[in-house]
């Protein structure tokens, strides 16, 4: 035996131990007989030898590629290998971007809620399911307020109703102790259709009027400014304001004694 052949990497791994791709192209397709379809018409050419195959694709300039090897036989397509990777890669992208889940976002209400924080919490949760995640609500009973449970049921379904633009119920709501519990999941993005998005500040602003609040910031700052810069150095051609005295100590500053000559006797 060739001293050389144990050390050739086994098909499907390199030196490093690390897997590479495992499709069979060509004369690495084991099996005699194929079923050959062809790439670009996607006619089926019927089942053929596995080398009458391999020189068919490659007087095209394509390759024949095994996509089903547990069919007897094994079912290859006349292709070009690099672009049916690229594909398959780019398929394979996209169904785990489809498959991934966002979050599970929860909103609770209590039963006798305020109609202004019931408008700011479905705005809430209008933003998670806009962002693909998952929304548990749940609903709070206090108290006596058990005697009316009919009363959260309705709240309930005017949830799911104020929501039904943004997700679908994937768990009506269903009393569990003292709550009562439903979960709700997005609709495909472009599906989805945002009725509180202006609800900002406590109340429903219109893009317009959402423009003249911005001005009104802007305008307020620019005088703010102007207030700033009156309050600084005093303009050209005026004289400074003179500089505060500094203030004294507490204690009286002693008289300096002054003797005149004159009246000084001559020794």
């Amino acid at each position: 035996m060739n001293p050389s052949f144990n050390n050739r990497p086994r098909p499907g791994f390199n030196r490093g131990g690390r897997f590479q791709d495992q499709t069979r192209v060509n004369d690495r397709i084991r099996s005699p007989k194929v079923r050959v379809i062809d790439g670009a018409t996607n006619q089926q050419l019927g089942v053929l030898p596995t080398g009458q195959a391999v020189r068919m694709a490659k007087e095209r300039g394509m390759d024949l590629v095994e996509i089903s090897a547990s069919a007897d036989p094994p079912v290859c397509k006349i292709v070009d290998y690099g672009k049916y990777k690229y594909e398959q890669e780019k398929k394979k992208k996209e169904s785990a971007k489809a498959q991934k889940g966002g979050k599970l976002k929860e909103l609770k209400f209590r039963v006798g809620i305020d109609p202004h924080d019931y408008l700011i919490k479905i705005a809430h949760g209008e933003e998670f399911l806009s962002e693909g995640n998952k929304v548990r609500v749940q609903l709070q009973f206090k108290g006596r307020q058990m005697a009316h449970q009919e009363i959260g049921f309705q709240l309930a379904r005017r949830i799911r109703e104020d929501l039904l633009t943004m997700g679908h119920v994937d768990q009506d709501p269903k009393m569990a102790g003292r709550n009562i519990n439903m979960q709700i999941s997005p609709l495909p993005e472009k599906q989805r259709q945002r009725k509180f998005a202006n609800f900002k500040h406590g109340k429903f602003l219109d893009p317009e009027e959402e423009d003249n609040t911005h001005e009104e910031h802007h305008e307020d700052d620019h005088a703010h400014d102007e207030v700033e810069g009156s309050n600084g150095d005093a303009p050209t051609g005026e004289a400074p304001a003179p500089a505060p005295a500094p203030k004294q100590n507490g204690t009286k500053a002693k008289p300096r004694l002054v003797i005149d000559p004159s009246n000084v006797d001559s020794a």
